[in-house]
């Protein structure tokens, strides 16, 4: 008896699971969405003991507050300062202070000399919210079960952008309490956050797709 393989060719960009961003959510393909924050860091160990102490209650709070899921996410990726460097340039060459630019192009070889010897790192910190369209009830869990693109679905865009930014609301209340500044990450900026973790690559913001659909994985590879 003879059984054929038949070969299934599917690209890294299907397992991402991102469908689309409509505004500030991302609508995933599994009939979930989830909105992301980006939070500041603040250096713990510059602190007081009295002003860690408040810092560790009020994030004790925080968890104790939540009445839904979050996800946090540090990310590190190195510091690309080319651009820095090239501005730096530019100011030696614009002064007409000879002593001044001098002093500019000597720090310049001294911030060139430092990241061969030490990798510059960035930590950025985010909050990741889901939405399922099962918080709906056993309704929508029915009709949601049978869809498959649900950026076309209004109903469901609408329902995952209200209860996100309840929450999101929230959060941002309690994040203020620990004297964190905190922003929900509009369609550009996720759109170039997701590139960038998918490609390792750093982009401008202004390089970013409009469309989510286009590939947000650079040479994807096909197995």
């Amino acid at each position: 008896m003879k059984s054929s393989a038949r070969k299934i060719n599917a690209t890294t960009q299907k397992f991402t699971e991102i469908q689309d961003v409509v505004d500030d959510v991302v609508i995933l393909t599994n009939g979930n969405a989830c909105l992301v924050i980006e939070v500041t860091a603040t250096n713990f160990a510059l602190l007081s003991a009295e002003e860690q102490d408040s810092k560790i209650y009020s994030y004790a709070a925080l968890l104790n507050s939540l009445s839904f899921p979050i996800q946090i996410l540090i990310r590190s990726k190195k510091l690309d300062i080319t651009s820095y460097l090239k501005l730096l340039d530019i100011e030696a060459k614009k002064t007409q202070n000879q002593m001044l630019a001098e002093q500019i192009r000597l720090y310049k070889d001294f911030i060139q000399e430092l990241i061969k010897v030490n990798t510059v790192l960035d930590k950025k910190f985010y909050i990741s919210i889901p939405f399922s369209y099962l918080e709906k009830g056993i309704g929508a869990a029915a009709g949601g079960v049978k869809k498959k693109n649900y950026v076309d679905d209004s109903a469901f865009v609408q329902n995952a952008k209200s209860a996100l930014h309840s929450k999101a609301e929230s959060l941002h209340s309690q994040l203020g309490r620990l004297n964190l500044r905190a922003r929900t990450l509009e369609k550009e900026e996720l759109i170039k956050l997701f590139y960038e973790i998918y490609n390792d690559t750093l982009i401008e913001t202004g390089q970013a797709t409009d469309n989510i659909k286009s590939p947000i994985i650079k040479n994807e590879g096909v197995i």
